[in-house]
């Protein structure tokens, strides 16, 4: 799943990304309203995280500009402003729920969590996904294949995710860079194939059909094919 963090002091907003990412989440980060705007209609997150006093289009203004086009995805207030007319004002703009500074990253983790299983948006998606017998639950974050549980680490989970969301398609190490790491890592590293890797031996080493094929010089595809690697 997808979330973006709209937030103008880098250092929170970097604080709030990567424990979102460590959680398994793919994240984008605006520092102003209008580039978050620019970012929602453009990659339509499952999620928001904004910030009330952001400059150029603060966080209420940008909340009603997202329900004016009809994105109708969780948004998570932040906010310095403690008062009881600011939460009522922050939710009748459109907002789902209120987080006052400064505050723990477990319990903005527990409210995000909490706002995505509520959700019934379109643009939230099934709640699991089926590829042959594998299973994904997306929000207790669980998976199975057959009747085996097969743990995985946060990243796993969202190439997993991200594979499963377009199962059958070939997806490039690009497409994979910029839904997992954003671009935040050197491209000249082998990272994707190791993470790839990590996720074969996980899903695919004990049972058959192989799920998850190489298509060399293309990318990777998840589902039953009719030959293997």
């Amino acid at each position: 799943m997808r979330i973006l963090v709209v937030e103008d002091d880098p250092t929170l907003a970097d604080f709030v990304a990567k424990g979102l990412t460590e959680a398994g989440y793919a994240i984008d980060i605006a520092h102003d309203g209008r580039q978050g705007l620019d970012l929602a209609v453009m990659n339509r997150p499952d999620l928001a995280v904004v910030d009330v006093m952001l400059p150029g289009l603060d966080g209420l203004a940008l909340i009603e500009a997202l329900r004016q086009r009809q994105l109708r995805f969780p948004v998570l207030i932040l906010s310095a402003k403690r008062s009881i007319d600011d939460r009522v004002k922050g939710l009748q703009v459109g907002g789902d729920d209120y987080l006052t500074k400064p505050f723990a990253f477990a319990e903005l983790l527990a409210r995000v969590q909490a706002l995505l299983r509520r959700s019934g948006t379109p643009q939230s998606g099934p709640a699991q996904l089926r590829v042959a017998d594998l299973e994904i639950d997306l929000l207790a974050r669980r998976v199975t294949r057959g009747d085996q549980p097969i743990d995985l680490r946060p990243r796993e989970f969202a190439l997993l995710e991200y594979l499963a969301r377009h199962a059958g398609q070939v997806v490039s190490k690009t497409m994979i860079q910029s839904r997992i790491w954003n671009y935040s890592f050197d491209p000249r590293t082998n990272i994707v194939d190791v993470l790839v890797h990590r996720l074969r031996e996980k899903i695919d080493r004990d049972h058959t059909p192989k799920l998850l094929h190489t298509r060399r010089g293309m990318g990777y595809v998840l589902g039953v094919q009719p030959d293997s690697d």
